[in-house]
């Protein structure tokens, strides 16, 4: 993504996925913070693929995944504040 600041950021499929802002995702996080050993839900088979984009208004995006998941909006703040590794 090209932001306004002349910055370009490659968000991995995977990593935008596991950082969903939405409410699930929120509370698969914060069981694996609490329980290390906890099972989190298969993803689906296959590659992890982004099969839309939707707008939302001018200020976020939702991103539907072939996992099937399409909860959770990205805001235009929120990806700028994601920080992705090189590993995604």
């Amino acid at each position: 993504m090209d932001w306004n600041d002349s910055t370009t950021v490659f968000y991995p499929v995977a990593f935008l996925r596991r950082m969903s802002p939405s409410a699930d995702t929120k509370a698969a996080k914060e069981e694996q913070e609490n329980n290390p050993l906890a099972i989190l839900p298969p993803t689906g088979s296959g590659p992890l693929t982004i099969e839309e984009i939707e707008l939302v208004g001018n200020y976020a995006v939702r991103f539907v995944f072939s996992d099937g998941h399409s909860a959770g909006i990205y805001t235009w703040e929120y990806l700028q504040s994601l920080q992705p590794t090189q590993n995604g």
